[in-house]
């Protein structure tokens, strides 16, 4: 993450991401798929190609990439706008604009409660010897087992996080860089996506228009 500072002067904390060049390998139309979405690839790839990826590259005729996602449509826009080899950039997006932003979290590993939900712990003095352990997790003879979804030690991270309702502070179209408010899932470096919020109301957006 890094800042930058507002038109009025505040410091806004954002997060700088790498927002394509992406490039079209597919169009799927309701009438022939059920569905308006496009297929977008991104990162160019060299080394260890399979032959069927290969393949696909040559025949749509865009250099081997090493990402590729199906992005699907709103009902306001048509499949039939986009063309296979079309490239998008990050002058898509406008500053003020709302997004969602999809990662994955940092993998912690296997990890006990405390870490992983937060449990409080016992008594680190006066002779406890019960500190970061689990416990009791259910009665005995009745209900006679573990309830599904109980808080126990286990595998942490790794998991698919949307951030709803980002706010598009700067974009760089020369350098395909977009500057988002706040912080997204995953590491430095990670994979991400960003699309257009779903889920946005209209106080959000006058919001986010007025403070760009």
């Amino acid at each position: 993450m890094t800042q930058v500072f507002a038109d009025d002067g505040n410091r806004v904390p954002v997060t700088v991401i790498e927002a394509g060049p992406c490039t079209v390998l597919g169009v799927r139309t309701k009438g022939a798929h059920g569905y308006d979405a496009i297929q977008l690839g991104f990162s160019p790839k060299k080394k260890n190609v399979s032959k069927p990826s290969a393949g696909f590259f040559k025949k749509v005729g865009v250099p081997v990439l090493g990402v590729v996602r199906e992005i699907r449509l709103e009902k306001t826009e048509k499949a039939q706008a986009y063309q296979v080899g079309q490239t998008l950039s990050v002058s898509i997006f406008e500053p003020g604009e709302l997004v969602d932003v999809v990662g994955m979290t940092k993998g912690k590993g296997f990890q006990g409660g405390v870490k992983r939900h937060g449990w409080y712990g016992g008594d680190a003095t006066h002779g406890s010897m019960f500190h970061r352990a689990p416990g009791s997790i259910g009665a005995s003879s009745d209900p006679s087992r573990v309830w599904p979804g109980h808080h126990l030690p286990g595998r942490m991270g790794g998991d698919r996080r949307t951030v709803l309702n980002m706010t598009v502070v700067r974009i760089f179209p020369e350098q395909n860089l977009v500057l988002v408010g706040g912080a997204v899932p995953g590491a430095t470096g990670g994979l991400v996506l960003v699309r257009k919020s779903v889920k946005t109301t209209k106080a959000q957006q006058q919001k986010a228009t007025s403070s760009k």
